[in-house]
Order: C-alpha cells, then sequence, then structure tokens
C-alpha cells in the first residue's frame, strides 16, 4: 500500500485530520495533515515488585489519568495477572473513556521481556513470575493489540524521544531501583538483543565473593547497589550506633529509610549517607563506564529516582565514568537526571503503541 493511499484511509477512518495547506511558494499547494489526538486512547501499565500503575493516553501522546497501588506480591501469579488486568478496567472507567475507544495496549515489565512474542522470560525481582504470555493474555482480555516492552526500554525510549536524551542518536538510560537496567540506543536505534536481553548492566559482575544475587549469581551491580542494598546498609549502620539525620526524614522509623531520603541526607551533608550515596556513586559510575566503553554514547541519562542526590551525586558518578571510561568518549559526553518521573514508561509505552497503530501496512512480493 503506497503511503499517499495509506493517508486517504486514516483520514477516512478519522485517525487523521486536515490542518489546511502548505504555503509552499510554487506548485500545487499541499494539504498539511494532523494526528486526530482524540480518535482513540491508550492504556499503559507499568509495574514491578513495589507498585503497579495504570494510565490513559490520548494519541499525542499525554497521560490523561494515572493510577498506582502497591504490588500485591503475597498473592503469585495469577493474583498479580488479575491486578494488572483490573488496574487496566479501573483506569479506563475512572478516565471516562470508551472502553470501545481503546486502540491498544502496553505493558512495561520489570523482567526480561522477549518483547516479539510478548512473553515475561523471567525476573530477579518477583520470584514467581516467569514465562508469562502477558500479550496473548491481555489480547484475550482487551480484543485490540498489545506491545510487552521492559520498563527499561519503555522509559528510555520516552526519554529519548522527548526527555533529557534530547533525541541523541547514542545514548544510555540507567533504570534504577531493586533491580537496575540499562536501555541502549545505538545510531537511533533502540538494541534488544538475540533475545531481548540487552542492556540487563544490573548482572554485571563488580565484586567476586560478593552479596548473592536473586539471578543466582554473586557480587553482581544490583545486588550491591540496587535500593534494597542500600537501604540494608543504612539500616545495619543504625543498628551498630551510627548516627544519621535520615532517621528524622523516616519519622524515627529505620523500616521506613528510603534510598531517596539517604541521597536526601546526603546532599545536606549527613556524614554516614555521604558515604553510603559515595559508594552507590562509584559502583554505578563502574559499571556505566564498562557501558560507555562499549558502546560510546553522546549521553547517558540517570532514572530521576536518583535526582535526590543531585550536583553531588552527578559529580561523583561523572568522576567515576571519567576515571574508568576512554577519554575520548567522555570528553563531551552529557550525563544528567531524566525528565520524566513515574510516568515515564507509561509514556513509553504510549509511543510506541502509537507507532504501531500507525504503521504503513507492507506491500508483500509473492
Amino acid at each position: 500500500m503506497s503511503s499517499p493511499q495509506f493517508a486517504r484511509e486514516l483520514l477516512t477512518e478519522g485517525r487523521l485530520l486536515v490542518a489546511g495547506r502548505a504555503n509552499n511558494p510554487k506548485g500545487r499547494k499541499q494539504i498539511l495533515l494532523k494526528l486526530n489526538e482524540q480518535h482513540g486512547f491508550i492504556v499503559g501499565i507499568e509495574f514491578d515488585n513495589e507498585k503497579v500503575m495504570a494510565g490513559v493516553m490520548d494519541l499525542h501522546p499525554t497521560v490523561l489519568h494515572l493510577i498506582s497501588e502497591p504490588t500485591r506480591m503475597d498473592e503469585g501469579r495469577d493474583g498479580l495477572l488479575a491486578q494488572l488486568q483490573g488496574c487496566a478496567r479501573r483506569v479506563i472507567q475512572e478516565s471516562g473513556v470508551n472502553e470501545n475507544a481503546i486502540v491498544g495496549v502496553g505493558i512495561a515489565d520489570p523482567g526480561l521481556v522477549d518483547s516479539w512474542r510478548g512473553v515475561t522470560v523471567t525476573s530477579s525481582t518477583i520470584d514467581f513470575w516467569n514465562d508469562v504470555p502477558l500479550k496473548k493474555i491481555f489480547e484475550e482480555e482487551f480484543g485490540v493489540p498489545v506491545v510487552v516492552e521492559s520498563k527499561t526500554r519503555a522509559r528510555t525510549l520516552v526519554e529519548q524521544m522527548l526527555g533529557s536524551g534530547g533525541k541523541h542518536m547514542n545514548m544510555l538510560y540507567l533504570d534504577y531501583g531493586t533491580g537496575i537496567g540499562a536501555g541502549v540506543v545505538v545510531d537511533g536505534q533502540l538494541l534488544y538483543g538475540h533475545n531481548c536481553g540487552a542492556g540487563e548492566i544490573g548482572h554485571i559482575h563488580m565484586m567476586d565473593q560478593g552479596p548473592a544475587c536473586k539471578c543466582g549469581s554473586v557480587g553482581c551491580l544490583e545486588a550491591i547497589a540496587g535500593t534494597a542494598a542500600v537501604e540494608g546498609r543504612i539500616r545495619k549502620a543504625l543498628a551498630e550506633g551510627a548516627i544519621s539525620q535520615v532517621i528524622s526524614l523516616a519519622g524515627g522509623d529505620p523500616a521506613a529509610i528510603t534510598t531517596q531520603m539517604v541521597l536526601q541526607s546526603a546532599l545536606a551533608g549527613d556524614k554516614m549517607c555521604g558515604n553510603i550515596a559515595s559508594e552507590l556513586a562509584h559502583d554505578l559510575g563502574v559499571a556505566l563506564a564498562n557501558v560507555v566503553n562499549l558502546f560510546n554514547p553522546s549521553a547517558v541519562v540517570l532514572d530521576k529516582r536518583l535526582e535526590p542526590g543531585g550536583k553531588f551525586l552527578l559529580d561523583e558518578i561523572t568522576r567515576v565514568i571519567k576515571g574508568h571510561a576512554l577519554a575520548s568518549f567522555t570528553r563531551v559526553m552529557a550525563l544528567r537526571f531524566s525528565q520524566f518521573g513515574e510516568e515515564a514508561g507509561i509514556m513509553g509505552l504510549g509511543l510506541t503503541v502509537l507507532e504501531r497503530h500507525f504503521e504503513i501496512p507492507v506491500m508483500h512480493q509473492l
């Protein structure tokens, strides 16, 4: 099918609107088209072992309504599937959008995702989440095309297209939480790898005799620098008598301390949290330096969840990367925090579903 013919079909269906005529000085005035953002809507679902988020977007994509709730980790695979489907239905209902106007669903999964088949292969943070055919389950439930992506790649896409990645053709995105992942963009293409496993920076081996990782190895970056490791370190120090202002941020409850509180306290000059933040910066910096040497990006974008560490953390990570990566690679490389927060994965899914929705069909040759 030719592009003009496809455009005419989109106009007939109402997916495109006439925006006027071009002001070209010569020849026939070309008709300008624009996307009919209200022709359809997209549902995005992002989750990990802590939280499930769901959003409804128009075709811009702009998030129109967003909900979140704690992940029900105690209900197993069937319980989590029911929660994901329930959140999708709830966000549609609360948004006021007609379910028949939904043109696609996107799911951002924290595990190792085979995006081509729409299957979660495994997860290092959710023990029971293996070989889950999310695409098939959700297409049968909602009757629309479903895209299943890793949450890291979904977040990478929106940062590269609309955020701090600044449309850099070669970019790294560090997804930071209990798990740690990296999205890699090379020559404008998001890398997937042989079975969609590219970017598993959280399982870079950092030390021998290190702590056990849920992947089955020891000394992985995720095991020594993920949020669980950072929070365990400060709680252990406090239990051993260390003094830190972070306890006041947690309302006096060590169990309520988060990595973001540790980084915030470090930025404010707290010595104990400053030491922990420096260790975190070193570990992340060494791992990122290895990836920088492999892919030579012009920009590295850090998860917004690291932003409470501010200039202190950014400078420390930059120093470590420059100390370990090739000088010619880091001389003009930008390092910055991400622009988008908790909505990043949802928006990345919106972009992915939108691309599939307006994809021009290929005329196969017999």
